[in-house]
């Protein structure tokens, strides 16, 4: 009997309740919108919380202050055009925004686990994504109260999301632990890579010309050469830190 990977991937997919942690507005799109497209045209639900909005002035050439009422605005289009079950924005003020590293790691894992209204304890997601570490200090933030708020527990008594992923990131080439970082779980994105790439296309603040690693154009090679990776012709690639049947 020849198995069926196909439906079989996409009956479990079609499954999951997945939560997105996004140290930015944009990072959810960069690291696994095509995922969250796949997911949510599968039946399966997907919540985003994004950890910090605000104004900041951008190395892009064009000397001004992109606030962070355009953030917060150009990822509720995002969420609109992937479907998105629920979102949060945990901070809008442009002193938290690069400073996730000053905050008590308490304080954002409290956030992560309980208090956001797309918390790990109100959605009891089976799937959880973080950002993998980068030189961001904000990605490293997030990434270490995500991955404490995934501890394990008994699931009678506290949410315990089952699958904890890292999610790419198209900035991990300049990163002096980036030799940690080795894929080995893959989605075939084949059929939502222009989902993918319209998701970053709406955030149009973060957007660079090609050949810039942020540009539409490099996100697409990405995604290409994740796919060759496994033979398919586009996928995103993650770190799995837990997997539980």
């Amino acid at each position: 009997m020849k198995f069926d990977y196909i439906r079989t991937s996409n009956e479990f997919l079609s499954k999951q309740r997945l939560l997105v942690i996004s140290p930015h507005a944009d990072d959810e799109s960069f690291g696994c919108a095509g995922t969250i497209a796949k997911i949510k045209d599968l039946g399966g639900e997907v919540f985003i919380l994004v950890m910090s909005v605000g104004d900041l002035k951008h190395y892009d050439g064009k000397n001004k202050v992109v606030s962070g009422n355009t953030r917060k605005e150009e990822f509720e289009s995002v969420a609109k055009f992937l479907k998105i079950d629920g979102y949060d924005i945990a901070f809008t003020d442009a002193e938290s925004h690069l400073r996730l590293d000053s905050i008590p790691l308490r304080d954002l894992i409290e956030i992560i686990e309980r208090k956001s209204s797309v918390s790990i304890d109100r959605i009891n997601p089976t799937i959880v994504a973080l950002p993998a570490v980068s030189y961001n200090q904000d990605h490293v933030a997030t990434f270490k109260a995500g991955f404490t708020a995934c501890r394990p527990h008994d699931p009678s008594i506290k949410s315990f999301p089952k699958i904890v992923l890292s999610y790419d990131n198209q900035t991990l080439f300049w990163n002096v632990d980036y030799d940690k970082y080795h894929p080995n779980l893959y989605v075939d994105i084949s059929d939502y890579l222009g989902a993918k790439l319209k998701a970053l296309s709406l955030h149009k603040s973060q957007l660079r010309h090609s050949p810039h690693h942020c540009s539409i154009e490099n996100m697409e090679y990405l995604a290409r050469v994740r796919g060759h990776e496994i033979s398919c012709v586009a996928a995103e690639a993650f770190v799995c830190h837990r997997f539980v049947f």
